[in-house]
């Protein structure tokens, strides 16, 4: 009997193609009459494919009752509620691994980016400024900072090992402490008051919710920059926009936001932030692997009643 799918988003064409080749395959993105939808097939749908960026929302979980299994293109899970899942018994699964080499390169490049003031640099050049005003103004070198990683997982440690050869000594926060040479803090403000840099990699989700506050970017001070390839609920937007206005940290490099795409127009307006759109992941060979590894994910759910990388 061919398995009904529940697609909340096309997570690649060419994936979601495969998907359609082989099971019932419903796009949730697509249909109108939602409610109607439910009403029909949903008793039918035993699994579900998402992405990190839309989760599963509880009132779609609820219309499902004999979901199986949810599939997921990323690695948060912070918009899935693996507490609903254990309790019906809904395996998870992420696609860790494939994506975490551009992720920790993204983060090395807005690193060096943010301090060295690279898209000011190339507006100097591109604008005439350099012709017309003489060189830019100096900025600031990665090498010999300290660089305190906040998360000290599969990306942060990748992170870590591609930071050392430009001259950092590097500290990292977490749940745990490691089997690595790094110094281990006890506190996140402990991190923030002895790091240069601040680089988040922790997961999202209520336990990190709001953790980079105004206490961590007063301890990180007017000389330190937060670079965050983490999730935009971990920190405290209203906070670090105040703290880049009134210059109480020196810059930052952010790759995601409280409410993306739809982010605070105020970052439009700061000359020491690098914006970046999401898009650690974002190359054509990390984002296929993803959606493969969906796809296997699916696949093996179907075949043999198991996951290839589960979460719960």
């Amino acid at each position: 009997m061919t398995r009904s799918v529940l697609a909340i988003i096309d997570v690649r064409p060419a994936h979601t193609a495969m998907m359609t080749e082989r099971y019932d395959l419903h796009r949730l993105d697509q249909i109108e009459d939602k409610s109607a939808f439910f009403d029909e097939m949903g008793n039918k749908i035993t699994a579900v494919v998402t992405s990190a960026r839309f989760g599963l929302p509880a009132e779609v979980m609820d219309r499902l009752p004999n979901l199986e299994v949810i599939t997921s293109f990323g690695v948060g899970y912070d918009l899935i509620d693996l507490d609903a899942c254990q309790a019906r018994g809904i395996r998870v699964s992420t696609t860790p691994d494939v994506l975490t080499d551009d992720v920790a390169d993204t983060a090395i490049m807005l690193m060096h980016a943010t301090l060295r003031q690279l898209v000011h640099g190339d507006d100097w050049a591109r604008s005439r400024k350099w012709a017309e005003n003489g060189p830019m103004a100096m900025t600031r070198s990665v090498r010999g900072k300290k660089l305190g990683i906040v998360g000290l997982g599969r990306i942060g440690q990748e992170i870590a090992l591609r930071a050392a050869p430009s001259g950092v000594e590097i500290g990292y926060f977490g749940r745990s402490r490691k089997a690595v040479d790094y110094a281990f803090f006890e506190s996140l403000i402990e991190l923030a008051d002895w790091a240069d840099i601040l680089m988040l990699s922790c997961p999202g989700g209520d336990a990190t919710k709001g953790i980079i506050d105004a206490q961590v970017l007063s301890a990180l001070g007017s000389n330190g920059f937060l670079i965050n390839v983490a999730r935009g609920s971990v920190v405290d937007e209203p906070t670090l926009i105040a703290a880049l206005q009134r210059k109480v940290i020196a810059g930052a490099g952010l790759d995601v936001f409280y409410n993306e795409p739809k982010i605070d127009p105020a970052f439009a307006g700061l000359d020491n932030v690098i914006l970046y759109p999401h898009a650690a992941s974002g190359t054509v060979e990390t984002r296929d692997a993803m959606g493969q590894l969906v796809v296997d994910n699916l696949n093996a759910w179907d075949d043999r009643g198991e996951l290839i990388t589960p979460i719960v």
